[in-house]
């Protein structure tokens, strides 16, 4: 497995992953689904989009960006997305500690997730695993596909 930034070539694949997860409807807060056009726009406006390519394709991919500005704009939040056939083989992990390092390389102090659902448990102990601290819980922060609302638990670990 090899991650790196993305290009223009690998679009396809990383809006097909990003939709995958937008459909579920589980983990990401978007609910309109990138086009050629807009996914284009949406990678290249991240201070960075990584990529893991196992065997020739993308299987997996992070964006990362300022979480905030000003006086809170060393703190960076990042979302990573894993192709659902690919679950369960390390790229997520492999993605998380790339993305700390792309964001140390950028300048950013502070990696923060806001909104990881609670019910989410393959990510939150990958967080915890690789020293993410849990803030807290918001009851109720993320509304599901199927209209129920789910809590959230935002992470954050110094970089």
């Amino acid at each position: 497995m090899e991650i790196r930034k993305y290009n223009d070539k690998d679009l396809p694949d990383m809006i097909a992953i990003w939709n995958e997860i937008v459909e579920e409807g589980i983990a990401f807060p978007q609910e309109d689904l990138l086009s050629m056009e807009s996914g284009s726009e949406f990678f290249a406006s991240q201070s960075y989009t990584g990529v893991a390519v196992v065997d020739g394709s993308i299987r997996g991919l992070y964006i990362l960006h300022p979480n905030n500005v000003g006086r809170c704009g060393h703190i960076c939040n990042a979302s990573y997305a894993v192709a659902s056939d690919m679950r369960g083989l390390h790229i997520g992990e492999a993605l998380v500690k790339d993305c700390m390092e792309q964001a140390k390389n950028l300048g950013f102090k502070v990696l923060q997730f806001n909104a990881v659902v609670e019910t989410n448990i393959h990510a939150r102990h990958l967080y915890e695993r690789l020293g993410f601290t849990q803030l807290g819980t918001i009851t109720g922060g993320f509304r599901m596909k199927d209209g129920r609302y789910e809590n959230i638990c935002p992470y954050f670990r110094e970089l």
